[in-house]
């Protein structure tokens, strides 16, 4: 029990020794969200990413409808139909709709493949510009205040650098949207049809 609370005051020293270490040093924060909602090629990788959603959604669609017709066509033909071939029919409607579910499935997660490609560069200039900036006003952290997965009980205050990025990334290339035209350029690449790939998100 001893030893255990040697322990416990060692770890208070050091975590005291730690708070001193960060309060010595500049911190800065802003809210990582509202910087990329800020940026052109935001609007632009949404915009892809609709266009993208709305390729699967019409596949999804398609597919749909033909299950929905094949059942009707079913329906009216089930009374005078031989068990032999009812049994084929029911089998195809089967396979039809486990094809409808797979392609719901994949085309869920392709789609959140895309939007991941399609913001990966925005992300990534917003770093550039959140250490530009922190490197010239001689901040050592730059706390991100969108994050709600942690709490602080309390901290002294720090300088909200948001519009200085803002500024800083003004002045930086436009990030590179995979299948999209640079921001201002108006237009959008249209992505490739999703035939063999899923399609469909929520």
């Amino acid at each position: 029990m001893k030893q255990l609370n040697i322990r416990r005051a060692a770890l208070v020293l050091l975590a005291a020794g730690s708070i001193n270490l960060v309060s010595a040093q500049k911190i800065a924060h802003l809210s990582l969200d509202s910087l990329v909602s800020l940026m052109p090629e935001t609007k632009v990788a949404t915009d892809a990413a609709q266009q993208y959603l709305k390729g699967l959604n019409e596949e999804s669609v398609a597919m749909q409808t033909e299950f929905e017709s094949k059942y009707k066509d079913y329906l009216e033909k089930e009374a005078t139909m031989s068990e032999l071939l009812k049994r084929n029919k029911q089998e195809d409607l089967q396979q039809l709709q486990n094809r409808i579910q797979e392609f719901q499935r994949q085309a869920e997660q392709e789609y959140r493949k895309k939007q991941a490609e399609l913001t990966g560069p925005i992300l990534e200039k917003a770093k550039k510009g959140i250490e530009a900036v922190a490197k010239e006003g001689g901040y050592k952290y730059v706390l991100d205040t969108s994050v709600q997965s942690t709490s602080v009980l309390y901290s002294e205050a720090s300088d909200d650098i948001l519009m200085a990025v803002k500024k800083k990334l003004d002045g930086m290339p436009p990030a590179s949207i995979p299948g999209a035209a640079p921001a201002g350029t108006g237009g959008i690449k249209t992505p490739p049809s999703p035939t063999k790939a899923p399609s469909q998100g929520k």
